[in-house]
């Protein structure tokens, strides 16, 4: 099919839905009125909305049109770089629409969820045994606000010892909203500059830390893909000066079942179950970032907390005198849980070993297939992802963003583009263990054509998608914000 005409005529399509639209045509059957007509008066009514009357078939046909124009990771490969957008067996969707599970209010009383709070209490045992912690809290709705809850019980610990810290230091690798996290808790950002092979060096910690600085904000692996070799030398630096270990656990996906956070020193850390552990990811939710902290810290963690009664059965508990309170308005994002809860269970220790492992070997494969075409960054083995930058099509005027407009033509969505911001035209690639060796080789191949075409394709790509390129830069200072 042309691909103007086809742009056309999905445009078309979307006209003719208003200009088909008549009194009296309808895609439902109302049931027969038994209660006497009963009008509210014209002023609480308004203006009805201006929407066409159709027919059944063309509004089905309208809201299948529009899905077609979705890209996600059950359409094609998604290798969004620091994100984990990995295919997620359909199996845990169906476990947590179970109408027992999915249709529980948090205000039932204990007699009646016993069943769903049995459930969060062996998640939070299954997730401190697979990251080496002591206790978990399941309420933070996201990673973001992980990282927040994680830095409050921090300042909570401090507090509680009389101890005024002001600082914490955050390397140059971690993730972006890591400052903003400590901030929120009245600490300042301190930046630390990873060594010449993208990991932190203990000796420049150890130059940054004194006895005002509360710890270090963590990303392990880094957002390089790396992994902090260093780590327990760093938590050793940080620890002997009454500083605390916080690690953002967004990256497990390629360490889960392999590393023990608890032995590297991690006193805090935060998991992204919308990334790791089964709930798609995007959109802007859902999501779920519980807080696994030692044992020290398990006192500070949020209330309410499931706690067993002497006869085996289970409680909502807010007696804990110091916990930073409530994050969220009940207990977490439930249905996140019950993914996290069913992956776990259908995976087992096994098949969370084996993901880390595919996912790293992937990374490492795309890594060495690649790195003739585009510059490394840092040549060495990777973890589950891998960064690229545009170094060498520079001098032909094509830039990163011009390869990921590109390889939306070749059916792919772009890799994270322009961080992390130690590397400059940073092209961040993340293929996941969902994706087997032809997908990588068909990805592979794509990006080493786009390598060989000319400029003037690349900038004016895509041109077989929906919506051609867009003038950003307009489209941030002058947005049109009425669609």
């Amino acid at each position: 099919m042309n691909e103007s005409l086809g742009a056309t005529g999905l445009i078309l399509n979307e006209k003719l839905l208003w200009e088909k639209g008549r009194k009296g045509r309808s895609g439902f059957s109302q049931p027969q009125r038994d209660v006497p007509v009963s009008p509210l008066p014209v002023e609480l009514l308004g203006n009805g909305p201006d929407f066409p009357e159709l027919s059944e078939v063309d509004v089905v046909r309208h809201y299948t049109r529009l899905s077609t124009w979705n890209f996600g990771v059950d359409t094609g490969m998604y290798p969004l770089g620091s994100c984990t957008m990995k295919y997620n067996p359909k199996t845990n969707e169906r476990q947590a629409a179970l109408r027992g599970l999915a249709s529980g209010h948090p205000l039932l009383p204990e007699s009646l969820c016993q069943g769903a709070l049995e459930l969060m209490v062996e998640l939070e045992r299954f997730l401190a045994e697979i990251t080496g912690m002591d206790a978990v809290s399941l309420q933070p709705a996201a990673g973001a606000h992980g990282e927040l809850t994680g830095m409050l019980v921090i300042h909570a610990h401090f507090k509680k010892n009389g101890d005024s810290r002001s600082k914490i230091i955050i390397p140059d690798t971690a993730h972006g909203t890591n400052p903003a996290s400590a901030a929120l808790c009245g600490y300042r950002p301190v930046p630390a500059a990873s060594g010449p092979d993208g990991i932190l060096e203990p000796a420049s910690i150890a130059a940054l830390m004194d006895a005002q600085t509360a710890g270090i904000m963590i990303t392990n692996p880094n957002t390089l893909g790396l992994f902090e070799t260093h780590i327990r030398e760093i938590a050793d630096v940080i620890h002997a000066k009454g500083g605390l270990v916080y690690a953002d656990g967004a990256n497990m996906n390629a360490v889960m079942g392999i590393a023990d956070m608890g032995r590297i020193g991690v006193d805090v850390l935060h998991l992204n179950l919308h990334k790791t552990f089964s709930t798609p990811h995007g959109g802007g939710g859902p999501g779920a970032g519980p807080v696994c902290v030692t044992r020290k810290l398990a006192p500070f963690l949020p209330v309410p907390r499931i706690i067993t009664r002497e006869d085996g059965r289970y409680t909502l508990s807010e007696d804990f005198p110091d916990t930073i309170g409530k994050l969220l308005a009940f207990h977490g994002h439930f249905g996140v849980l019950v993914r996290a809860f069913s992956y776990i269970l259908s995976m087992g220790a096994e098949g969370l070993t084996t993901a880390s492992q595919l996912a790293v070997l992937n990374a490492n494969y795309l890594k060495e297939k690649l790195k003739t075409t585009f510059h490394l960054a840092y040549d060495r083995p990777c973890m589950h992802e891998c960064v690229f930058s545009d170094q060498k099509q520079q001098s032909a005027g094509i830039s990163t963003l011009d390869i990921a407009k590109r390889l939306m033509d070749y059916g792919y969505h772009p890799p994270t583009i322009y961080f992390p911001l130690v590397v400059h035209g940073a092209l961040m690639i993340e293929p996941t263990e969902t994706e087997s060796m032809e997908d990588l080789d068909q990805f592979v191949d794509a990006l080493k054509q786009i390598a060989s075409e000319p400029a003037d394709v690349l900038k004016t790509a895509p041109i077989r998608t929906k919506v051609r390129r867009m003038d950003e830069t307009a489209a941030a200072r002058k947005p049109c914000l009425t669609g």
